[in-house]
């Protein structure tokens, strides 16, 4: 099973200071049941819309009630399942305004990030970033599905909001980190111009951030950010989309400031 950028995942906890993959103690029957579940939807093996079923669940993978209710509360959490009292537990349904909004977000934290980033400049830090840069350069020269591809650029960002430390900063971003690879998987990653410019993107946001650069390095995360945007809302504002759904996206992408 890959691993992916989600800190319930197998028992894990991502911590500002520490690995990403940094292990806990304990590992829960709903953590567990929430990895299996995350795995289902990641790969469209559960859909958009599709209802959750406690009882279901439980007697498919062999568990009780409680811990399916926990994994719906953990998935929830992630963006990835919504709770309601009269329709149950769903698989989400993604609109123009669930990626705006995630992506919004996403560009006001990163900004910060990259800010305070580039101000403290620990070594470590920087290494730590240098190191992902590698990981995601040596990926991509190779071929690799959509959920790697989404998980090493995950994890580069992830090192910048580490090198932040600002530990209620680096809680926010967790709220949307799953959000944001799952959208990330759905990039065409075959393409070469998008390999070449995700790595050279990275590499100019590092750059910046070394040199001290702030007004270099803000104006490329948001670049950056920007530009995946677009990249991931592409299908559905492309020249076979119909008129007026494609104009509802530039609609959506401005109201949230993305364009």
């Amino acid at each position: 099973m890959a691993s992916r950028p989600d800190g319930a995942a197998q028992g894990r906890k991502a911590e500002p200071s520490g690995s990403l993959n940094a292990a806990t103690p304990r590992v829960s029957l709903g953590d567990i049941v929430a990895e299996r579940l995350r795995e289902a939807i990641l790969n469209d093996e559960l859909r958009p819309g599709q209802a959750l079923r406690e009882e279901e669940l439980s007697e498919s993978l062999q568990v009780s009630r409680g811990p399916v209710r926990d994994a719906f509360i953990l998935l929830e959490r992630q963006g990835l399942v919504r709770l309601s009292r009269h329709r149950g537990a769903r698989v989400v349904e993604l609109s123009h305004e669930d990626f705006a909004e995630v992506y919004s977000l996403r560009l006001a934290l990163e900004e910060l990030a990259v800010k305070l980033a580039l101000r403290r400049a620990e070594e470590r830090d920087l290494d730590a970033l240098e190191s992902s840069l590698k990981d995601l350069r040596t990926g991509l020269r190779h071929r690799l599905t959509e959920h790697e591809a989404a998980r090493l650029d995950v994890e580069f960002h992830d090192a910048i909001f580490r090198a932040a430390h600002h530990e209620r900063l680096y809680a926010c971003w967790s709220t949307i980190r799953m959000q944001v690879y799952w959208f990330l998987c759905r990039r065409n990653v075959a393409n070469a111009d998008w390999r070449s410019a995700t790595i050279k993107g990275h590499e100019e946001i590092l750059a910046f951030i070394r040199a001290g650069a702030e007004p270099a390095a803000t104006e490329a995360i948001r670049m950056h950010i920007s530009t995946a945007y677009s990249r991931i809302i592409a299908p559905v504002s492309g020249d076979t989309t119909p008129a007026d759904d494609a104009s509802d996206v530039k609609r959506v992408a401005e109201s949230f400031l993305l364009l």
